[in-house]
């Protein structure tokens, strides 16, 4: 299955924290994280190179952190201080022999 997997999101109160984790049963490479917010365009959220660098959206500098699991081709994305600008879908891209696959999301809520 070439499709990632989102799991982890869910409703938070401002300030709060949330692990999302992607994972995809063969090996393609999981280049990074975006996000949906309703009504706007998805955008980048945290962006893997070739290099191993790791590149984040202005918005999100500080407070996510993402990672990888080579080993169980997963990724994950640690997000803390949780705004309600946050609130969106997340989606997983990866890629492979020159396509993108896309995961089907998960939703984050950021409300008190």
């Amino acid at each position: 299955q070439m499709q990632p997997v989102e799991s982890g999101g869910g409703l938070v109160q401002p300030g709060g924290t949330l692990r999302l984790s992607c994972s995809v049963s063969q090996t393609i490479f999981l280049a990074g994280w975006h996000r949906q917010a309703p009504g706007k365009q998805r955008e980048l959220v945290a962006r893997f190179t070739s290099f191993g660098t790791t590149t984040y959206a202005d918005s999100v500098k500080g407070r996510f952190t993402a990672s990888r699991d080579f080993a169980k081709n997963t990724l994950y994305l640690q997000m803390n201080s949780l705004k309600p600008e946050d609130t969106a879908d997340y989606y997983c891209k990866g890629v492979s022999g020159g396509r993108e696959y896309w995961g089907q999301g998960t939703q984050v809520t950021v409300s008190s």
